[in-house]
């Protein structure tokens, strides 16, 4: 396990890996207990608060009783999309400077590569090698998504070879594939007015409280989706903050992110917020990053239509 488990698990809070929820009792509009499936086991757990970060669309599948037909059918036309990464691990040093690269030359698949040795060389052990992801935008069940771990490991090498980033047959030594169900909740049409009879649904709870991207069905990174679990912790304790409205009334990140600031800033062993900088000034390999992040609130829903083959 990483650092957080075993911190949660020394202070007397179990981490339970590899279980599924199968079951959410509720009586009114009170969660009473979720019924989990370890291997072989099923356990129900009860508490006074519940935080769900799943999938909305499994979390509403999995209440009992279930909820009106209009939340079902809501939940029922939301979308995602899939994607999987091929991490290879490269006998380089060195390859590029970037933390990642969009591809979007039609000949490729890839769509997105990720240097993680230039987010921190931490996350490559063996400082003479470098460890490249290769991400695929796919749906589930499609021929991409069906391939085997060799197969996606010798396409993801050969296209590594082909965009000319350095690296030469035999470079790769290894890699490993991991597959991301409903990594993406999608913008369509619909999905809105879909979301709104949720939310109103979810809203009606007395302990229910959903964080994260797919917790909300809503394309937060990673900062808004800590903020948001961060900010249900707080309701629990008390405090009256609108989940909904992360990334979408920025005043609700820029509060926080100062006010952590400043209750840091005397601390010995803690550095303060690293100050922000302009999209302008930030290269050009992640700007389509932060574009997205924005496309909801700066382009009429309807005019962006990306290609479907590797957009997230």
């Amino acid at each position: 396990m990483g650092a957080l488990p075993e911190i949660l698990e020394a202070q007397g809070t179990p981490v339970h890996l590899n279980t599924t929820v199968t079951r959410i009792e509720r009586v009114g509009m009170r969660i009473k207990q979720v019924t989990v499936k370890q291997g072989d086991r099923t356990v129900q757990i009860s508490a006074d608060h519940f935080i769900s970060s799943m999938p909305v669309t499994a979390l509403l599948r999995c209440l009992d009783p279930a909820p009106p037909k209009d939340v079902i059918h809501a939940a029922r036309s939301l979308k995602y999309r899939d994607f999987l990464i091929v991490s290879l691990m490269v006998k380089r040093e060195h390859l590029f400077p970037d933390n990642w690269i969009y591809v979007h030359s039609p000949e490729f698949q890839v769509g997105r590569i990720q240097n993680f040795k230039n987010w921190s060389p931490g996350m490559v052990p063996d400082p003479s090698k470098t460890c490249l992801g290769m991400e695929y935008f796919c749906n589930e069940g499609d021929p991409l998504w069906q391939k085997s771990d060799a197969d996606l490991i010798r396409l993801a090498s050969q296209e590594a070879i082909d965009l000319g980033l350095g690296i030469r047959p035999g470079d790769v030594e290894d890699g490993v594939v991991i597959r991301q169900r409903k990594a993406y909740p999608v913008y369509d049409a619909e999905y809105r007015q879909n979301l709104r009879v949720i939310q109103d649904y979810l809203e009606a709870f007395d302990n229910l409280q959903t964080v994260g991207r797919n917790g909300m069905h809503r394309y937060n990174n990673q900062d808004h989706s800590m903020l948001t679990a961060m900010l249900a912790v707080r309701n629990i304790l008390g405090e009256e903050h609108d989940l909904w409205t992360v990334n979408t009334e920025r005043s609700y990140h820029e509060d926080f992110v100062v006010e952590k600031s400043q209750s840091q800033s005397s601390h010995p062993f803690r550095s303060k917020t690293r100050p922000r900088t302009s999209i302008a000034k930030r290269p050009a390999t992640v700007l389509r990053k932060f574009i997205s992040e924005d496309l909801e609130e700066t382009v009429p829903m309807g005019s962006f239509q990306p290609s479907p083959d590797k957009v997230p």
